[in-house]
């Protein structure tokens, strides 16, 4: 029988997630519906002092506007709690499965891979200043581990007491002593690492009952039967003690396939992209805007109007590519085109432009229904009601030039209000003595027109323009700043014939009464 392939995302809920973040969902994702596999959401809470109020619901929001739909964790907004055939590890929070837990890191002490630590934090705060004063680096390793106070140099006595009266202590990894870890990296291939270079990592923590990343992870990937985990390349130096936790564990045999991707850089190459490149740069690095516990308010995709399938295609060509000139993919075309052996090893630049180059393809392309509901609800916000296949012929004649749908305002404003001021620049490089009359005979011809269409409209104007030997480009622009105010817009010809006879007719008589 053919392996059911099971990925997970494992954010913590300490802020909003980051782009970087959304895309390590996004490749999880990708690589378990190209293989009929299954998508899981659990939530790792396990650091109680880095917790923030409404971070998990973000990352749930965030996942389903992207369309990132998780197959088990999830079920109408919220992290399941309590199993069923659909989500049958439950719960998928890790706080709420912690009674599990304290059983394998006690497992990994009686046979010999961990063991009980007992300093407190000031007492391992004086050994990093006593070696720094050495010029030297504190490492909680094998050279120092059964001297100082751990149930290793302990007796078995002082150590049960210890651990039934005291809450600082803490369950250590006891690392081999020079041993070569073998590790197969999807993305990276064969690495090699040797365990004294390694330090004793903390499992599992007394003081508030609840394992650490390292113990969590192993023991949940393993429960929820994951069979790849594909994750961040901050991972990276965690993968021997992984491996040697699913081998002290017995779950070799078991283990997941690893996958650790790069980061997402700054548009200079230099340096993880940050909130701050965003803040300073003008553009976000989060899906949704955030709101702190201060007040101070983080940009978001999705607020600042981008479409989710333009953000999500950017994000899959940030450490992908399909091997092809095509750009342009849908969520069901990412699935079928995406696999590892096309993921980058090196960090991936992220180019705002390009972002907005994405978002101006998707609205090139998307439906003229839905642009004229979206920036009705922008007109809406206005008190500005117009009927909405007005709405649509706006946003079809604009469609081209706009990046964002709030761009249509910006572009075409003058769609829907009259111009109640005028470019002065535009006047005096254009407006004459007999620019008056000209306007006046233009409209009184477009009175007498039956047929108001663009086509009309189009032929009318250069025809008449031509026979009274007027100069072209001085009555096309002093009739477009009647109409728009200004020297921007498509055709004039195409802004008549939108506006209308009556509305067209008034611009012009309000622009000559203005400047008489």
């Amino acid at each position: 029988m053919a392996e059911k392939i099971r990925v997970r995302f494992a954010p913590s809920p300490t802020g909003p997630l980051h782009m970087g973040g959304v895309r390590t969902a996004l490749y999880n994702y990708l690589y378990a519906k190209q293989k009929g596999g299954d998508f899981i959401l659990r939530i790792e809470d396990t650091d109680s002092q880095r917790f923030v109020p409404g971070a998990e619901e973000y990352i749930i929001e965030a996942l389903a506007w992207c369309g990132i739909s998780p197959d088990e964790g999830v079920e109408g907004g919220k992290i399941v709690e309590n199993s069923s055939i659909k989500h049958p590890h439950a719960p998928y929070r890790q706080s709420q499965r912690k009674h599990l837990y304290r059983d394998y890191a006690e497992q990994l002490i009686r046979d010999g891979y961990a063991y009980y630590a007992f300093d407190t934090s000031e007492e391992l705060d004086m050994l990093r200043k006593e070696c720094e004063s050495k010029g030297e680096t504190f490492t909680y390793n094998y050279q120092v581990r059964e001297k100082l106070s751990t149930s290793l140099k302990l007796t078995s006595e002082e150590t049960n007491r210890r651990v039934k009266e005291e809450n600082h202590w803490v369950v250590r990894f006891k690392m081999p002593i020079e041993r070569v870890v073998k590790m197969n990296d999807l993305i990276r291939g064969e690495i090699e690492v040797n365990t004294s270079t390694l330090d004793d990592k903390v499992l599992w923590k007394a003081v508030d009952e609840l394992p650490t990343y390292h113990l969590a992870n192993i023991v949940d990937d393993h429960l929820m039967e994951i069979t790849d985990v594909i994750r961040g390349e901050e991972w990276l130096p965690s993968l021997p003690l992984h491996y040697l936790l699913y081998e002290s564990l017995g779950w070799e045999k078991n283990q997941p396939r690893f996958a650790h991707l790069s980061l997402l850089l700054k548009p200079d190459g230099k340096g993880k992209l940050s909130k701050r490149d965003g803040d300073r740069l003008g553009f976000p690095v989060f899906p949704l805007e955030w709101n702190n516990s201060e007040g101070e308010k983080s940009r978001g995709y999705r607020e600042d109007g981008y479409f989710p399938e333009a953000f999500v295609n950017l994000l899959a060509f940030l450490g992908w590519n399909p091997g092809t000139e095509q750009e342009i993919f849908s969520l069901d075309e990412l699935v079928e085109s995406f696999s590892l052996e096309r993921v980058v090893k090196s960090g991936a630049k992220f180019n705002p432009e390009k972002a907005r180059w994405y978002n101006q393809e998707y609205l090139r392309m998307c439906d003229k229904d839905k642009l004229a509901d979206d920036f009705s609800h922008i007109l809406a916000e206005k008190g500005i009601a117009p009927e909405k296949e007005y709405v649509k012929e706006v946003v079809t004649l604009l469609q081209e030039r706009a990046v964002f749908v709030k761009d249509f305002w910006e572009l075409g404003e003058f769609f829907f209000t009259s111009p109640v001021e005028y470019d002065l620049a535009v006047k005096t490089k254009f407006w004459k003595e007999d620019t008056p009359n000209i306007l006046n005979e233009i409209s009184e011809t477009l009175l007498s027109v039956e047929d108001f269409s663009r086509e009309s409209i189009e032929h009318l104007l250069p025809s008449l323009i031509k026979e009274r030997g007027w100069q072209m480009g001085s009555v096309m622009n002093t009739l477009r700043l009647a109409l728009v105010g200004a020297s921007k817009g498509p055709g004039v010809a195409d802004i008549i014939a939108l506006l209308g006879k009556k509305e067209s007719l008034s611009r012009i008589e309000k622009i000559i009464k203005a400047f008489a």
